[in-house]
């Protein structure tokens, strides 16, 4: 499949699915060279409901996902795009813009049953939670990738990778739900806190993806006390 083909199936299944930006414009994915010079990214889609896609890995991951999770990513567009409205593209991102991007490019979400989940990893118990609680991770947790850049690295993978992670607890409920209404309702409850709540670089949690029980080969208890990946928490000054 040519990068003509595979454009045009990913737009149809945006109008499928009624994809629409912030504005309510359908959402499109359109040649890299259909937006202007001069205009920012997030601002053209904001404005035209138009996604520029390059012939890559990188853009046709940000598709993907745009196909998963469109609520957030609506969401995570229309705060980038009024915040170019309101500052203005200058040398540096504001913090809003550097979050929304963190969050865009390199977020994974993991889905917990029960919150010591998020806070053995809030507090880099990296080895109790990945390890020692191994069995237990796959029946009360459920990770999910979302940043098109996280993704692209994974194509070729290497330890180090570490993900922004945002930790949902989800209620009971959800123990034995299908993967559709998983998708569904995250994508909803993501899009949700985005609109109430001032998106910050501190609501994210490092977590270093190879170390996601069953997802490295060579994964055992040495694995886990490589401190350069698997990294102390900072000591907060006295």
């Amino acid at each position: 499949m040519d990068a003509q083909d595979w454009r045009g199936a990913l737009n149809a299944l945006a109008c499928d699915a009624g994809l629409r930006n912030y504005r309510g414009q359908p959402i499109s994915f359109v040649l890299q060279e259909d937006l202007p010079h001069g205009v920012a990214y997030e601002a053209f889609i904001g404005s035209t409901g138009c996604v520029p896609t390059r012939e890559n890995l990188h853009d046709f991951f940000n598709a993907l996902i745009w196909l998963t999770f469109p609520r957030t990513k609506v969401q995570l567009n229309a705060l980038q795009s009024r915040d170019i409205e309101t500052c203005g593209i200058g040398a540096a991102r504001s913090p809003l813009r550097d979050a929304a991007t963190i969050f865009d490019e390199n977020a994974a979400i993991l889905v917990v049953r029960k919150a010591k989940w998020r806070e053995l990893l809030r507090a880099h118990r990296w080895r109790e939670a990945l390890w020692e609680s191994r069995d237990a991770f796959w029946e009360e947790c459920h990770p999910l990738l979302f940043g098109h850049a996280l993704m692209e690295k994974l194509v070729a993978p290497y330890k180090a990778i570490t993900a922004h992670t945002w930790i949902i607890v989800a209620p009971e409920a959800f123990a034995n739900t299908t993967a559709d209404s998983l998708l569904s309702w995250v994508d909803r409850r993501i899009s949700a806190d985005l609109a109430e709540n001032a998106l910050q670089k501190s609501t994210f949690s490092p977590l270093p993806v190879l170390g996601i029980p069953l997802w490295c080969d060579t994964q055992d208890a040495a694995f886990y006390t490589d401190t350069a990946v698997f990294r102390p928490p900072r000591r907060r000054p006295a």
